[in-house]
């Protein structure tokens, strides 16, 4: 139900909760936050500017992805869509707010936070619900707990999560994408300070790439060569692991027998999600090498190259 739509949720990553006091801020507020790389935004029906700001950013911003937040009864929810709104949040699970939604194909993600809130979004056939308010419910450890029972659910996280801990909740497998505020503070809005939220926006879209080094892989001539490395290796104290094409030495360094990808060979990066640091890093400049990318069983990227390289080594990206 609505696969495009969640498929950009996950892609992006952020959902941000945008509270609004007076509408014609929204465009500027909506450009600062697609300059930041985040085309999203849940504006939030606590103040009486919703309506309007969402309907001044479908018209103004089209490439911005625009939702409504805190529909708390059905009347918010048909001014969220009479103003151009293209998907529904709620902060808990209103049997009422939700069946109006599926009845009119509105895509409506409700709160949950126990097993039973979840239950009854599962009656309904719903398969991605807000975990609203996220840290004070048990935060990463209870959607650890909710991968067991409900293991074909993903969730959106929302509540107490900021830039320190977004990336905690980004490497959970049953997260959808996080929601939060911390990006587009009342205060900053009311300011017009663009270059803060743009800024904001920026460093959040890094920290939930989860963007680390992983290994660096050595292009060899010939096995006889790359044994030769593998016993130096050996010699300054590292472990060898070999697999079904290459050698581990320790887990940093992959020794190859023959020459791959790359000239001298390839630095690998782990992230959470390839799709979403796909799209990150192409807004970077890097486009990827389309047949090294590997799948898993369930059609996830597990992995791929870059096109780019860094002084003769080839970029490599896995999932972690």
């Amino acid at each position: 139900m609505h696969e495009n739509l969640f498929s950009q949720f996950s892609t992006i990553g952020i959902v941000p909760v945008v509270k609004i006091d007076d509408a014609t801020k929204a465009v500027g507020l909506a450009k600062a936050m697609i300059a930041g790389g985040i085309p999203i935004a849940e504006i939030t029906f606590r103040t009486a500017a919703a309506a309007e700001a969402i309907a001044l950013v479908t018209k103004a911003v089209p490439e911005m992805l625009v939702g409504a937040g805190t529909v708390t009864n059905v009347e918010f929810a048909k001014q969220a869509v009479a103003a151009g709104a293209q998907f529904i949040v709620s902060p808990g699970f209103n049997p009422s707010v939700v069946d109006w939604c599926l009845e009119n194909n509105i895509p409506i993600v409700p709160g949950v936070c126990t097993p039973s809130d979840i239950e009854a979004g599962l009656s309904r056939g719903l398969t991605t619900l807000k975990f609203f308010p996220a840290e004070a419910s048990g935060g990463v450890n209870m959607l650890k707990n909710f991968a067991g029972p409900f293991p074909n659910l993903t969730f959106m996280p929302t509540g107490g999560i900021n830039l320190a801990n977004i990336t905690d909740y980004a490497k959970q497998s049953n997260v959808l994408s996080v929601g939060g505020s911390w990006m587009v503070k009342p205060d900053l809005i009311e300011n017009e300070d663009w270059p803060a939220i743009t800024k904001l926006c920026s460093d959040s879209v890094s920290a939930i790439q989860g963007l680390e080094f992983a290994h660096v892989g050595i292009n060899n001539k010939n096995k006889e060569e790359a044994e030769k490395a593998i016993a130096l290796f050996q010699t300054l104290g590292m472990v060898r692991k070999d697999g079904n094409s290459s050698t581990f030495m320790d887990t940093t360094i992959e020794v190859l027998p023959i020459v791959f990808h790359g000239k001298n060979g390839h630095l690998g990066f782990r992230c959470i999600s390839v799709e979403r640091s796909i799209a990150y890093l192409a807004t970077k400049g890097l486009t990827v090498k389309e047949e090294t990318i590997a799948k898993d069983a369930k059609g996830r990227i597990k992995s791929c190259y870059f096109n780019e390289d860094a002084s003769g080594f080839a970029v490599h990206l896995v999932r972690a």
